[in-house]
């Protein structure tokens, strides 16, 4: 009877074995697939816009023989171009260069009378500005993820006007700094200072074989804003 009842009790396991053998295998759902956002870089080229106020900063002095220097005054006005450059992140520090082209309302009116040899009256009546002027600069700054503060200088050109007999493009330097942050992978706003040296040279005037002349570099500072699109890296 024992027998009997071990050999049902097999009997009955292994039909359960085979039917649950022939059951469909149960489906594991797929993990979710979750897209990676790369890191944001300040790596790559940029290209933008800016606008803010420029100033002019030196004494533009007007040398009277017998005389000396007479009458001057500082002007500022609007400027306004264009930027394009390249950033390199490397850790938290980004190093790159931008070059810049500026319309330029800078310069100076002066209004002089002086009386030279016989008593007559010589006027001066300069209204003048610098019509543009531009930067080569290498960049280098700290970042905070998306803000960046920087350091900035290099060679500087223009068209100098403000105060002299003659206009002429001349050389000189510039350095300064700023702050810029990117509100998008693509868009970053800043804020920039420059201070602009221009080495004018000698602009001398011959009247009556009579020279004067004009002394002192052009100098001025510049306050602008900018907008950059930046071209992904990635």
């Amino acid at each position: 009877m024992k027998k009997i009842l071990l050999a049902g009790v097999a009997l009955v396991g292994l039909v359960g074995a085979a039917a649950a053998a022939d059951l469909p295998a149960r489906k594991v759902a797929p993990a979710p697939i979750v897209p990676v956002v790369p890191a944001f870089t300040w790596t790559g080229f940029y290209v933008g816009v800016n606008a803010g106020y420029g100033w002019n900063t030196n004494n533009d002095n007007v040398f009277v023989p017998g005389i000396g220097f007479v009458s001057s005054n500082n002007d500022g006005g609007f400027v306004g171009g264009g930027q394009i450059g390249y950033n390199y992140q490397i850790g938290q520090f980004v190093i790159g260069a931008e070059t810049d082209i500026q319309y330029a309302d800078i310069g100076g009116n002066n209004n002089n009378a002086v009386f030279v040899g016989n008593g007559a009256v010589l006027g001066f009546n300069n209204n003048s500005s610098d019509n543009y002027f531009g930067t080569v600069r290498v960049r280098a700054g700290y970042a905070f993820d998306r803000a960046l503060i920087y350091a900035t200088g290099g060679f500087a050109y223009g068209d100098v006007a403000g105060n002299s007999f003659s206009s002429s493009s001349n050389g000189g330097w510039t350095v300064g700094g700023g702050v810029e942050y990117a509100f998008t992978n693509n868009l970053t706003a800043k804020l920039e200072g420059l201070y602009v040296n221009l080495d004018r040279g000698n602009d001398n005037l011959l009247l009556n074989n009579v020279a004067f002349g004009n002394n002192g570099n052009t100098e001025f500072g510049v306050v602008r804003a900018g907008l950059n699109y930046k071209f992904n890296s990635y």
